[in-house]
């Protein structure tokens, strides 16, 4: 993690917070914003990934930030179901929910990969 000062340096968050962003235009309008329960589901569940990643990046320890970046992974593959049930819903178009879903798998990929790099890390 050469040259990562802050959180917001790490490609995971990044890609966490654009699915985040993403989440929060597309339930702002159309059939998907009359079902609140739905579109509160989503929002916290694109939400927790960067907000966990964050956190986690606060602890000092790779340990302590593994745990929260397997927490941001698990988040991401929620949100995807979200996504599939919006998408069955009638909620998305195929092309929102097609952009929306690439970028969870970017966004998980990122996060994967912070995971795979801390496991590598020593306890000091």
């Amino acid at each position: 993690m050469a040259g990562v000062k802050r959180f917001e340096d790490l490609i995971a968050y990044q890609r966490s917070a654009e699915l985040r962003d993403l989440v929060y235009d597309l339930t702002s309008s159309g059939a998907g914003l009359a079902d609140w329960r739905f579109r509160d589901q989503i929002r916290d569940s694109a939400s927790s990934a960067p907000r966990n990643i964050a956190e986690g990046f606060g602890r000092y320890s790779p340990q302590d930030f593994r745990r929260f970046v397997t927490i941001a992974r698990g988040s991401l593959a929620e949100t995807q179901n979200h996504l599939a049930h919006g998408l069955r819903q009638g909620y998305f178009t195929p092309a929102d929910y097609e952009r929306a879903r690439t970028l969870s798998c970017r966004a998980l990929a990122a996060v994967s990969g912070l995971g795979r790099y801390l496991k590598g890390c020593k306890v000091r």
